[in-house]
C-alpha cells in the first residue's frame, strides 16, 4: 500500500491531529519542498515536515482521534466525513499494455542495389562519346558554319566566301600561316577591299579571338605576378599566439601599445624585464597576495560592525542544492561539481548560513548578524568575468532592522571602504526571485535579497532577513584594472596579476 504524504491527507480532510488526539480545522496551509505551513481555525499556526510516517500521517490515515478543538468548531459533517473513510477509498484504474505488432523492415535485396553502380558505370562510359570534345579548329571557325567541307590542297577564290570560311586542319598548319600568292586571296594581314567582305570577316574574328587571349593572358599575369599589388592595411603586425604572449606579460601601468612596430623579440623582452622587477619588488616589499589580503580587509570590517565570522564545510550534503530550488531539470544543476549522489562541492554559500540562522536563533540575541567567506565551485563557461573556482563573500542579518534601506546602507559602505563605485538595480533570479543587482558599469559585482522568501520554510526559517553575496575576484578585477579575471583568482600562472611565465 503506497503511503500518501501529508499534504495530500490534510488536502483530503481539512482537519490537522494534534499529538494529544484532538482535531483542528485547518483554515489555510501552503506546502513548499519539504515543509508544511498550517493555520488553524484557531488561531494557532504552526511548521511541519511534509512526512509519509509522522503521527499526524498515521492519525489521519487510521481515522481516529480522541476529541476535537472547541475553538476551532469543527463540525458534524467534517467528523462524519473523517469517519466515515470516504477519502482513503482507491478507485483502482486497470490499464491495459497493448503492445504495437513489430513491424519487420523489408530489406531490399542485393540484386536491388546493383544498379545503381552498374548505371554510374553505363553512364560513365556514355559520357565520353556524348561529351567528346571536338577536334581543335582554326581561329576563324565559330564564325561561319561548317556545312560544306572542302579539301585543304584547293585554294579557294575570293569570289565565293563559303570555301573561304572553311579553315584548314589542326595537322596542317602551314596553310594557316602561310600567306598566299598574288592570285590567290589577300593574306590576313594585309588590308582587305570593301567589296571583300569575307576576307573582313574573318580578319574580324582573328582580331577579336587575338585580343581576347591578350586580355586573359595580360589578367593571369596581372592576378599572379604583379609586384605591385598592395599589401592589405588591416595585416596584424604580430601573430595571435605572439599577442596572447604579449597580452599575458601587460600589466595595467603599461602604456604599450601592440600596433606598434617594435618587434616582438624585443617587445617580449621588454616586458619580461618589467615583471621580473615587479615580482622581485613584492617579494622584497609586500609578500601578501592581493586575495588573502582582501579576505583579511573584509574580515575586519564585518567584524568592527557586529557581525560574527562563519567557517562552513566546502563538501555539502546534495539535499541542500535540491532544498535552494535546483532540481536536476534546472540550467543551475549542470553546473555543480558532484562528487557522488550524496555529496557536492558547494556553489553557493547560502545552504549552510540558512542552518546557521536556525541554530543560532535559539541562543544568540537579536538581531543575528553572520558573514563567512570561502572558496565555491560552479562549471562556468570560460571567460574574462567567470570562474570555475573563486571567492565568495555572504553576510546576512536576521531580526530587527531587516529592511531595504539597512541592506543598502550596509553595501555602501563596504563598497566606499574598498573604493570601488556601484550602483544599484532591481533585478530577478531563479533561487530567490526578486534581487538587488550591486553593478560596477556593465559588470554585476553582488547580489542582494529582502527577505523572507518562500524558500525559508524549507530551511526553519520565519523571520525577516537580509543579506547580500559577493565575488571577491570581481572585486579584485576592479580594484586593480584587471582586463581578466583570472590574474585576481587562485592561479598559478599569475601572482597579483604579474604572470609567473617568465
Amino acid at each position: 500500500m503506497d503511503k500518501k504524504p501529508l499534504n495530500t491527507l490534510i488536502s483530503a480532510t481539512g482537519l490537522w491531529m494534534s499529538r494529544t488526539g484532538r482535531i483542528h480545522k485547518i483554515r489555510h496551509h501552503e506546502v513548499s519542498k519539504r515543509k508544511i505551513y498550517i493555520e488553524m481555525e484557531c488561531g494557532e499556526r504552526l511548521v511541519v515536515n511534509n512526512s509519509r510516517s509522522c503521527r499526524t500521517a498515521r492519525a489521519l490515515r487510521h481515522h481516529k482521534y480522541r476529541k476535537t478543538c472547541k475553538n476551532c468548531r469543527v463540525s458534524d459533517e467534517d467528523i462524519s466525513k473523517f469517519l466515515t473513510r470516504t477519502n482513503e477509498d482507491k478507485s483502482n484504474v486497470k490499464v491495459t499494455v497493448v503492445s504495437a505488432p513489430k513491424v519487420r523492415k523489408v530489406m531490399p535485396k542485393s540484386v536491388a542495389r546493383a544498379p545503381k553502380p552498374l548505371e554510374n558505370t553505363a553512364t560513365a562510359q556514355a559520357l565520353p562519346s556524348e561529351y567528346q570534345p571536338a577536334p581543335a579548329t582554326p581561329v576563324s571557325a565559330p564564325a561561319t558554319p561548317v556545312s560544306e567541307p572542302t579539301p585543304v590542297s584547293e585554294p579557294t577564290p575570293v569570289s565565293k566566301p563559303t570555301p573561304v570560311s572553311e579553315p584548314t586542319l589542326v595537322s596542317e598548319p602551314t596553310p594557316v600561316s602561310e600567306p598566299t600568292s598574288a592570285s590567290e586571296p589577300t593574306p590576313a594581314s594585309e588590308p582587305t577591299p570593301a567589296s571583300e567582305p569575307v576576307s573582313a570577316s574573318a580578319s574580324t574574328t582573328i582580331s577579336a579571338s587575338a585580343i581576347s587571349a591578350s586580355t586573359s593572358a595580360q589578367g593571369m599575369a596581372s592576378s599572379t605576378t604583379s609586384p605591385d599589388a598592395p599589401v592589405p592595411a588591416s595585416a596584424p603586425a604580430y601573430t595571435k599566439s605572439q599577442i596572447n604572449r604579449l597580452e599575458g606579460l601587460l600589466s595595467p601601468k603599461d602604456e604599450i601599445s601592440l600596433d606598434s612596430e617594435t618587434p616582438f623579440r624585443k617587445l617580449e623582452s621588454e616586458l619580461l624585464s618589467r615583471r621580473r622587477k615587479d615580482l622581485q619588488q613584492i617579494y622584497a616589499e609586500e609578500r601578501e597576495h592581493y586575495l588573502g589580503k582582501l579576505e583579511r580587509e573584509i574580515t575586519k570590517f564585518f567584524v568592527d560592525r557586529g557581525f560574527l565570522e562563519i567557517k562552513s564545510p566546502i563538501l555539502i550534503p546534495s539535499e541542500y542544492i535540491e532544498r535552494m530550488g535546483i532540481n536536476n531539470d534546472t540550467e543551475l544543476s549542470k553546473q555543480v561539481f558532484r562528487v557522488d549522489k550524496n555529496f557536492c562541492l558547494r556553489p553557493m554559500l547560502a545552504p549552510t548560513l540558512y542552518n546557521y540562522l536556525r541554530k543560532l536563533d535559539r541562543t544568540l540575541p537579536d538581531p543575528i548578524k553572520i558573514f563567512e567567506i570561502g572558496p565555491c565551485y560552479r562549471k562556468e563557461s570560460d571567460g574574462k568575468e567567470h570562474l570555475e573556482e573563486f571567492t565568495m563573500l555572504n553576510f546576512c542579518q536576521m531580526g530587527s532592522g531587516c529592511t531595504r534601506e539597512n541592506l543598502e546602507a550596509i553595501i555602501k559602505d563596504f563598497l566606499d571602504y574598498l573604493g570601488i563605485d556601484f550602483e544599484i538595480v532591481g533585478d530577478s533570479c531563479m533561487v530567490y526571485g526578486d534581487t538587488l543587482d550591486v553593478m560596477h558599469g556593465d559588470m554585476e559585482l553582488s547580489s542582494a535579497v529582502v527577505g523572507p522568501v518562500p524558500m525559508d520554510r524549507d530551511w526553519g526559517i520565519n523571520k525577516p532577513w537580509i543579506g547580500a553575496g559577493f565575488g571577491l575576484e570581481r572585486l579584485l578585477k576592479v580594484m586593480h584594472d584587471f582586463k581578466n579575471i583570472k590574474r585576481a583568482s587562485r592561479s598559478e600562472s599569475y601572482y597579483n596579476g604579474i604572470s609567473t611565465n617568465l
